[in-house]
């Protein structure tokens, strides 16, 4: 596979890769061993370098995963109660009803929409996305999916006045604002004098990439957050020493999938698509040619397919992961 991308990242690309070098990151994750391949790529040569390899703590799973986060969160709806209240600042959470992540369109040019979690907590209909790779557009995409959600607890003989509160959780593993702090915050409001038009309207952001390192016990967003950043033991050590039970049980649930080999082929699997698809569509993105994109996300798709296939997965294990 390793080979597979080099070859289409080079062939072809000699104007783009004139003045770019790319560092690819890939992390052996199936064996538990974290390593860094190095590549450099100039002109269109493709140089090897001696492979650095770094070895770190036992890996874990990675809960940032979506199809792991869904996993976890819908299998446990304590931890998912625990969760939100640490996102949202909540005192508490009496009911969570979790339902149908798709969301179908009114017409046949709508859009189609599939949510992580999709789900109804005291009355409010919150959605909490977990976004692993970069997405350019993603804000839109986040207020895409947030009157998706308005609109789905709109029925037929409720008045205007009846639509519940919705609320948008995005945890991201990217930046997305120009700022340092790692929660954004969003409703609608007049420009001039902050007038809130309407308390029903939610839209959060959270960007991994900007937690800190240090830990402090009494902020419950922050340790969830981290969690969900932890990919080895130690780092779920440290999180358990804060004697916070939540995280204490999820850990402990991200560890039994860890041992559980299906499930860390799945997580595997998930990461390698997404990482060869990133690759081989901004190549071609970067070329500018829509051909170019086509096949390349054809061939990468079909490769991850057929690898799936012959390691004993279901047709629908597949289409989960890949959310085909």
């Amino acid at each position: 596979m390793l080979a597979k991308i080099v070859a289409y990242l080079g062939r072809g690309c000699q104007g783009f890769w004139e003045s770019v070098n790319c560092l690819l990151v890939f992390m052996l994750t199936k064996w538990g061993v974290g390593g860094i391949i190095e590549l450099t790529v100039n002109k269109p040569t493709v140089t090897l370098h001696k492979e650095r390899v770094k070895t770190l703590a036992k890996n874990v799973i990675k809960l940032k995963l979506d199809i792991i986060f869904k996993k976890t969160f819908t299998e446990n709806s304590d931890l998912l109660q625990s969760l939100l209240m640490g996102l949202l600042n909540l005192p508490k959470i009496d009911n969570i009803v979790i339902k149908n992540s798709e969301i179908l369109p009114n017409g046949i040019d709508g859009k189609f929409v599939r949510m992580d979690l999709n789900l109804e907590a005291d009355g409010k209909l919150i959605n909490v996305e977990m976004q692993y790779g970069a997405d350019m557009n993603y804000k839109d995409r986040a207020l895409l999916y947030w009157s998706k959600l308005y609109e789905s607890g709109s029925k037929s003989g409720k008045g205007y006045g009846e639509l519940q509160p919705s609320i948008s959780v995005n945890i991201v593993n990217h930046s997305i604002f120009d700022c340092k702090e790692y929660h954004s915050s969003f409703t609608m409001m007049e420009r001039q004098r902050h007038e809130i038009l309407s308390d029903k309207c939610e839209i959060h952001f959270f960007e991994l990439k900007k937690i800190g390192k240090a830990i402090n016990v009494n902020d419950k967003a922050e340790l969830w957050l981290k969690l969900i950043n932890a990919e080895t033991e130690e780092e779920l050590e440290m999180l358990e020493q804060t004697g916070f039970e939540p995280i204490q049980k999820a850990a402990r649930v991200i560890r039994d999938m860890s041992e559980d080999t299906r499930i860390r082929e799945m997580a595997r699997a998930r990461e390698e698509a997404e990482i060869n698809e990133r690759l081989m569509l901004g190549a071609a993105r970067k070329e500018g040619r829509q051909e170019g994109r086509q096949e390349g996300r054809r061939e990468v798709l079909k490769e991850v397919i057929d690898n799936l296939k012959n390691s004993g997965m279901s047709d629908d294990d597949i289409k989960r992961i890949l959310k085909l």
